[in-house]
């Protein structure tokens, strides 16, 4: 299904539909809409869609996220992912999940948290592994959100199959994003340290758009390397070519002990570059590009990790984000709105990203524990020093 511009009539009936918005703080407003202008809002069967990250507008999802979040200011996280599973065919050289070990959540325990998770304020749910396709259950989990919470897939497109794809999409999937690192297949591959890892992607990517009324994406994480040499762009014009509706970037990122050094970790000015590509991009309107560091920088909406944003893998460790290998509780042991409410007050959100600048606490920290330990993760944050809070975060207290 292909995505068209959403027409000024579009817009005003979106709004009109969303009284709840005339009674949010103007700078807010103001804020949101600067924020969307970024962004070229599609019409995407009948929803429109600024990018993957958010709810459809016109979504009961959005009308959530404005009461509950803009308007009555819920201590509760607005987006979460969880892992379906940790197993993987593929061995990706950053992959942030590989240490993790447990006991896998089974699916009345996932089912029962996203419940939870629906009453403490998330709108938006990704799932993530590990290859959460191989969660045989995964057509139920996906339905058992209702349809007053935005559902995004990353996948790496293992294992789909054209009747799993029309059994997610009736199941109530709105998102997908497709694991795509380079336009080499070569380079892909290595990366992804799995031979056909490209050619998988590329059938995902051709499956979830035949089936249709899917928001099917490619999730890219940029090398370093790739953003200093300026070949972003040239990783863009190849999938504008594959006629995908976004492009959703990452920097790779510490988020494990290979990637523990300065060389490694992009400064600021390597962020607000892509953070450009992204704008110029989006002016034009030939694909959405969606990048993390543009959403978290201080001029938007700043790192949401454990403050907006919660993270729980297959294990059920709570942790603020998926970049984050630490937890604060295990939701089989204590509820998860405990869990949360305890991790947050250590979490003020702050204008950068929180691994980015605090890699090297977690070498001190970590121990032979796959991650840090709940103990540790509270000794860890007493000797985080944040930055100023975002724009956005500013406007909203």
């Amino acid at each position: 299904m292909s995505s068209q511009k959403a027409t000024s009539a579009d817009i005003l009936r979106c709004l009109a539909g969303n009284y709840r918005m005339i009674r949010v703080k103007p700078s807010l407003n103001f804020f949101m809409l600067g924020y969307m202008r970024k962004f070229r809002v599609v019409n995407f069967g009948g929803r429109l869609i600024i990018h993957s990250h958010l709810p459809a507008l016109n979504s009961e999802a959005y009308k959530r996220f404005v009461q509950e979040h803009l308007l009555n200011k819920t201590v509760g996280p607005s987006h979460a992912q969880i892992g379906l599973t940790n197993a993987c065919p593929q061995n990706c050289q950053y992959c942030y999940n590989k240490n993790r070990q447990g006991k896998t959540m089974d699916t009345a325990t996932i089912i029962r948290l996203i419940g939870d998770l629906k009453k403490m304020g998330v709108v938006w749910l990704g799932f993530t592994g590990g290859e959460p396709l191989l969660n045989k259950d995964i057509v139920e989990i996906t339905e058992s959100a209702g349809p007053d919470m935005a559902l995004k897939l990353f996948t790496t497109g293992c294992t789909l199959t054209r009747q799993r794809a029309a059994d997610l999409k009736k199941a109530g999937l709105l998102y997908v994003s497709v694991s795509l690192d380079h336009w080499q297949e070569s380079r892909h591959d290595e990366g992804r340290r799995y031979p056909g890892a490209f050619r998988t992607a590329l059938r995902a990517i051709d499956i979830f758009k035949e089936t249709g009324n899917i928001h099917t994406g490619v999730s890219a994480v940029l090398s370093r390397a790739m953003i200093r040499n300026g070949q972003v762009e040239e990783f863009l014009e190849f999938l504008i070519g594959l006629d995908i509706h976004e492009a959703w970037l990452s920097e790779a990122k510490p988020a494990i002990d290979e990637y523990w050094n300065e060389e490694q970790v992009i400064s600021e000015e390597e962020r607000l570059s892509v953070s450009r590509l992204q704008d110029r991009y989006n002016k034009e309107g030939k694909i959405t590009v969606n990048y993390l560091g543009h959403f978290e920088g201080g001029e938007h909406f700043g790192c949401n990790a454990g403050h907006k944003m919660v993270y729980i893998d297959a294990f059920g460790e709570m942790s603020p984000c998926v970049f984050t290998p630490m937890t604060f509780g295990n939701v089989n042991e204590k509820p998860a709105a405990m869990l949360f409410s305890e991790m947050k007050q250590n979490f003020p959100s702050e204008n950068c990203c929180f691994i980015n600048k605090n890699y090297s606490l977690f070498q001190k920290y970590m121990k032979d524990e796959s991650i840090v330990s709940r103990e540790d993760s509270f000794a860890l944050m007493k000797e985080v020093k944040f930055e100023p809070l975002p724009r956005f975060f500013q406007l909203y207290y």
